[in-house]
């Protein structure tokens, strides 16, 4: 048996609970929506807290439950990329028999922030800017070079998908809306050729640092645009308290 204290501390994972989400697009809140069930969210912190494979007879063990049961919930757990499962050889004496399955944590992250946020871009642009500025690059300009390049190589990964062929500058917005959805910017569209940003992924930072974190933001959506080949729009400073302080504009050839 395995014997710890079932408790918060034991794992580190944000579970939020969110209601009223009908977006098919979040795979992360359907994978956590698993873990409602508070028996398998105590296998599942069981078998994070354990540092090792456990198995079926284990988890039943230390839950109270029986073995079919924690064998269905880790399943469950298993299905939803929580866990991977595996047979193993056991640490004690080998009984007869086939080898037990055991739990062990998938390794995936798993996290969900409304509205969204995107701290990860940040912390990747900005650690490209630390390498860039040790061979004695300005910090500030090595950070808004490599928001442009992270952006264009995002932006170029996105048109070989899409493949949207060429790109005026309605359809380019059109696009790009579509894309900076599913980054969490909430894009509205106000005109043919104006789309706003209703949400700035890197909030709070751009609150408490507009002139790294705004410059930084614009380059990268810049940087994508063009890796998107939409060149008819443009990203431009739109510095609007409770916004994304970048909106995206087109201009009709």
């Amino acid at each position: 048996m395995i014997n710890h204290k079932l408790s918060d501390e034991s794992v580190n994972v944000n579970l939020v609970r969110v209601s009223g989400s009908g977006d098919p697009r979040d795979s992360s809140l359907a994978t956590l929506a698993v873990l409602s069930e508070e028996m398998r969210w105590r296998l599942y912190a069981l078998v994070r807290a354990a540092h090792r494979p456990v198995s079926r007879e284990e988890a039943a063990a230390s839950t109270g439950i029986s073995r079919k049961l924690a064998a269905f919930h880790l399943d469950k757990l298993v299905s939803a990329g929580l866990l991977r499962a595996r047979y193993d050889a056991p640490l004690g004496p080998r009984r007869v028999g086939r080898t037990p399955k055991t739990y062990e944590p998938s390794g995936v992250d798993i996290s969900i922030s409304i509205p969204a946020r995107h701290y990860d871009v940040l912390a990747d642009i900005l650690i490209d800017a630390v390498r860039a500025g040790a061979s004695g690059e300005d910090p500030q300009s090595a950070a808004v070079e490599a928001a442009r390049v992270k952006g264009a190589e995002y932006g170029a990964s996105q048109r070989e998908r899409l493949r949207p062929g060429r790109l005026g500058a309605e359809r380019g917005l059109t696009v790009a809306g579509e894309i900076l959805d599913e980054l969490g910017y909430e894009p509205q569209r106000e005109a043919p050729t104006e789309l706003r940003l209703r949400n700035c992924p890197f909030h709070p930072l751009s609150a408490r640092a507009p002139d790294v974190v705004c410059k930084v933001n614009q380059a990268y959506l810049s940087g994508l645009l063009d890796g998107l080949g939409a060149t008819s729009a443009k990203a431009v400073p739109d510095p609007d308290p409770g916004t994304c302080c970048v909106r995206l504009t087109g201009t009709l050839r």
